[in-house]
């Protein structure tokens, strides 16, 4: 019996073949920090900040040096510009205050990129949720673009598709989050994260999904699909 996912992430990777972030990023931090604001907001709207604020903040202590309250007026076109900008500020002291073998065996994380499968200098899903604002999703999306982690942040888009894809039957992307990683097989686990936030935000829209031109329509399980096929 051949398994949904050996046509599904196949179909996915050749329409979304650059399996990374659309955020833009030269150093590690600057992917951390730009997570952080991506929440509730577009990573357009997120690449129209950063594409100038970052050649001034690079790691941490550029951070402190600029100071908060000039921090937030730079992000402030962004959503929740209050409470990232606090975050952020709040982690970059963090970052340069932590006990001295945390911050050894992130060093790599935070001023330029890990060498692959440099494992030794991987931080933990909870090392990371350690650093104000920064949430399991957050977490797991700097890991996979970082480190290749097998982890799939699970958002509204990831939900939506999951469930529309008979890949989980869920109500919530909590619960999603939960179950999502254990049922996708191992060999589609790093393509899956990037390809299914990219066919839930330019394809499979929560609104209009483009069902007409999918070509997952004939395997796809999802009831209302026929009402966008014509």
């Amino acid at each position: 019996m051949i398994n949904i996912q050996d046509t599904i992430f196949p179909t996915l990777t050749k329409m979304y073949p650059n399996n990374t972030t659309d955020l833009h990023r030269r150093t590690p931090f600057q992917l951390l920090i730009a997570v952080i604001m991506s929440a509730q907001t577009t990573d357009v709207q997120v690449n129209k900040v950063t594409d100038t604020l970052f050649n001034t903040i690079q790691t941490p202590r550029d951070v402190i040096t600029m100071g908060e309250k000039k921090y937030n007026t730079a992000i402030s076109s962004i959503g929740l510009h209050n409470s990232k900008s606090r975050h952020i500020y709040a982690t970059s002291q963090l970052l340069i205050q932590l006990h001295k073998q945390w911050v050894e065996r992130v060093t790599s994380f935070v001023y330029k990129d890990p060498k692959p499968n440099a494992k030794d200098n991987q931080p933990t899903i909870t090392d990371l949720t350690s650093l104000p604002g920064v949430g399991i999703k957050t977490a797991k999306v700097v890991l996979h673009v970082l480190w290749d982690a097998p982890y799939i942040a699970v958002d509204t888009h990831v939900h939506r598709v999951s469930n529309r894809l008979g890949l989980v039957h869920t109500h919530t992307p909590e619960q999603t989050d939960k179950i999502l990683e254990s049922v996708i097989k191992p060999e589609y686990k790093y393509v899956a994260h990037h390809t299914l936030i990219f066919f839930g935000r330019y394809h499979c829209t929560a609104r209009r999904p483009a069902c007409d031109a999918c070509p997952l329509y004939d395997i796809c399980p999802w009831p209302q699909k026929s009402k966008y096929h014509w």
